[in-house]
């Protein structure tokens, strides 16, 4: 009888020293499982890291920075455009950033009426000259082409700037939704949830609320040595509490085993937004769900009492 074959699982962080990596691209997913090693305990070879497809968490950053001292170049472009804004070389990095506008870009944003604001959608002037990097449009079966002419382009995205001209992301603009009248970011929530060391991955989605209209609720994926229980959910709320100022507290935690994604590693809201919506507790993405009424021990706001 033949002696069973012995696999040995080789992690990211092992290949990039075995490889000599030196310049190391990849998506917020990649990175979230990567930090999950013993980074400090590898010697690569890399000079430049980069994250790209979606916003990267500053707790990935950090956690990187600390472990090897370089500094994830986070940026953002779409499939119909070039990289559109960007932390490039050369230019301080602010954490949670994606940089400054790239050049033969100029960046605007704006509200829905047009009118320039601190936050609001991320578009493109098209007024004076056309991006080069920017798509023709869409062709419908005619040929004809739509979606990038008129005066700016709309990408859909909401994004803040600052007075030193750095945009940072907040979110789609359909991922973006309001809580007691209080707009609230999924990205900044995740954020606060990646900081807690049995967070591996999080995804913030309302969920139907009859007073507040919808609450913000966390689907969340545990690291390997992590349980789920609810000493572990209470842990994650305390850290939350600690961290949100309560109109933008997450509710309600959902453990799960997996997150929906697309084939390029971005979490698709839209399908945990779809099921919290129908509450179909039979759907295999389904975790373990715990609340915060759940935990008599939690502090209390005013408005709570």
């Amino acid at each position: 009888m033949p002696a069973p074959s012995l696999v040995v699982q080789t992690t990211y962080a092992e290949l990039l020293e075995r490889c000599a990596v030196t310049t190391f691209c990849a998506p917020p997913t990649v990175w979230r499982l990567l930090i999950q090693e013993d980074l400090a305990a590898c010697k690569v070879a890399l000079r430049e890291v980069c994250g790209a497809g979606e916003p990267l968490n500053p707790e990935v950053i950090n956690k990187v920075h600390a472990a090897w001292g370089l500094t994830i170049r986070d940026g953002y472009g779409q499939t119909e455009t070039t990289a559109i804004v960007a932390n490039s070389p050369g230019q301080t990095v602010k954490p949670g950033a994606m940089g400054r506008p790239m050049p033969g870009y100029r960046v605007l944003i704006l509200d829905a009426d047009g009118m320039p604001r601190s936050e609001g959608e991320v578009c493109l002037d098209l007024r004076d000259e056309r991006p080069a990097g920017l798509m023709q449009g869409y062709a419908d079966v005619s040929g004809k082409l739509s979606g990038a002419d008129g005066e700016v382009y709309r990408t859909g995205d909401v994004a803040s700037l600052d007075e030193d001209g750095y945009l940072t992301f907040v979110g789609r603009a359909d991922d973006v939704f309001k809580s007691s009248d209080y707009r609230i970011s999924p990205f900044e929530l995740e954020s606060v949830l990646l900081e807690h060391e049995l967070v591996a991955e999080a995804a913030v989605v309302p969920s139907p609320d009859p007073i507040r209209l919808a609450i913000p609720k966390a689907f969340v994926l545990l690291t390997a040595d992590a349980e789920r229980t609810p000493e572990t959910a209470l842990s994650i709320f305390k850290h939350l509490h600690t961290r949100l100022a309560p109109f933008k507290r997450i509710r309600r935690l959902e453990i799960v085993t997996e997150l929906p994604k697309t084939i390029s590693g971005k979490i698709r809201r839209v399908q945990l937004r779809r099921l919290e919506r129908d509450d179909d507790r039979n759907d295999p993405l389904r975790g373990r769900e715990f609340r915060e009424e759940d935990f008599p021990e939690l502090p209390k706001t005013r408005s709570e009492t």
